[in-house]
């Protein structure tokens, strides 16, 4: 294909088009290499998943273990993540500190 007898109309076009047909190669590609990889885990008798994490390990955290507590009232913890509960801010602003609340 000689490229120096196209316009810039026919360049432009023949650009997409190549950009269209490498995004697609790519994608039969992956969608290929994925079942393969999928077949192989049935067959040693784990799914894709299992074998990777999957949704098992992207679940929520565990809560933080509360490092501080009210005195006033021990339901109203802190574990020292995140912004200060309001409990906590209030007696600060009265001159005490964090370490008095550890637990």
């Amino acid at each position: 294909m000689n490229l120096d007898n196209l316009s810039l109309q026919e360049l432009k076009s023949l650009q997409n088009d190549v950009a269209v047909a490498l995004y697609n190669f790519e994608k039969r590609k992956k969608a290929e290499a994925l079942a393969e990889i999928k077949s192989l885990a049935h067959a040693k008798g784990f799914s894709l998943d299992e074998l990777l994490g999957g949704e098992a390990a992207k679940g929520k955290r565990a809560p933080a273990v509360a490092k501080y507590a009210d005195p006033a009232n021990p339901d109203n913890t802190w574990s020292g993540r995140g912004r200060k509960p309001k409990w906590l801010v209030a007696q600060l602003d009265q001159g005490k500190s964090v370490e008095d609340f550890a637990l």
